[in-house]
């Protein structure tokens, strides 16, 4: 089968394309990214050596662009990863993100109905169903959660979710829907919480956390989010939505603490800050359906997953430097010369 892979230079994107190229080597995937702030071409460019294995720059709302890539590569698998993500950004300026996960999103279906693929994959958020109380331990988000949200960023999500199921009723699109809880692991772009903290905290800066930091939040890794979504894509039903959840639930503050002792600092780097506007108290998934329905099930706990992560980003300071100083930014530009040249 051929996959084209949106958003697939990002954070859990890229993560996904090194899973599914070593994996499955009888399967083609393209993988398109617009290369802008958050998509980072150091993430894949290993993985243009291997033959089942091409990446598109491209932005998925520029229609013409997309129906042009879907006639020349016959799809048969779209999953959408790309998107705008950071809250804050989307506070700040909501519009890019209402373009790119609504409208970007209507453009991949509608191409997807034009050239008739077998399944296309949503990749969504826990943040689409609102928060939860602090209070309340016992309760999580199902499926069946009412959409409830907080922010211009999931609000952008959420229309895209409903979007997706309009196209499926009205279209009989064969659509699968995942929504997850936070991830970590390597190669996330250092403006979110764990990149941030190990950042700063190297170089003995302040650590910011909002409010004081009472706020939970229920964390994944980002390799057991990748296999639910092959699962789901594979061998999911159309229609259906499906939580990942890493039943790993801590407060802001626990994480930074863990952060900050792993990697030998004090705990008086950290800095309490101004709350966020419209904060979310707590994410927490059921993911019964998934586990029940498909056989998902985690390999990560959180103690080690947290580890083995701090341990890469200790160990790959320089992917971050990169970033922190916008060299990443030319490494797609460096390989086309290079090939140009060659």
């Amino acid at each position: 089968m051929k996959f084209l892979v949106t958003g697939g230079a990002g954070f859990i994107g890229s993560n996904f394309m090194h899973y599914e190229v070593n994996k499955y080597k009888e399967d083609t995937f393209i993988c398109l990214d617009a290369l802008t702030y958050a998509g980072n071409y150091n993430n894949i460019k290993d993985l243009e050596k291997r033959d089942n294995f091409k990446f598109v720059k491209g932005d998925i709302t520029d229609r013409e662009f997309i129906f042009d890539l879907f006639e020349r590569e016959k799809f048969d698998i779209v999953i959408n990863f790309a998107a705008e993500s950071h809250v804050d950004n989307s506070i700040k300026n909501p519009e890019v993100f209402l373009n790119t996960n609504i409208i970007g999103t209507s453009v991949l279906m509608d191409a997807c109905r034009k050239y008739g693929i077998k399944r296309y994959h949503q990749i969504s958020t826990d943040e689409v169903y609102g928060d939860l109380p602090l209070d309340r331990p016992d309760l999580l988000f199902t499926e069946d959660t009412p959409l409830h949200t907080s922010s211009p960023y999931s609000s952008s999500k959420a229309s895209a979710d409903l979007l997706v199921m309009a196209y499926h009723r009205t279209y009989n699109l064969p659509v699968t829907i995942s929504r997850c809880s936070n991830n970590y692991g390597p190669y996330q772009f250092p403006e979110k919480l764990i990149p941030v903290v190990i950042s700063k905290a190297l170089k003995d800066e302040k650590v910011p956390v909002y409010g004081n930091g009472s706020n939970v939040r229920d964390w994944i890794h980002v390799i057991d989010h990748n296999i639910g979504v092959d699962l789901i894509v594979r061998n999911g039903n159309d229609g259906e939505v499906y939580n990942l959840g890493g039943h790993s639930e801590r407060t802001n503050l626990e994480v930074v603490k863990t952060i900050l002792k792993q990697i030998g600092k004090k705990e008086d780097l950290i800095e309490y800050v101004e709350d966020r506007k419209g904060h979310d108290l707590r994410y927490a998934i059921d993911s019964s359906k998934v586990e029940d329905e498909l056989g998902w099930n985690l390999t990560y706990n959180f103690e080690d997953g947290i580890k083995e992560t701090v341990d890469w980003y200790l160990n790959n300071t320089d992917w971050t430097e990169d970033i922190l100083s916008g060299e990443y930014k030319n490494a797609y530009s460096k390989t086309l010369r290079r090939h140009n040249n060659g």
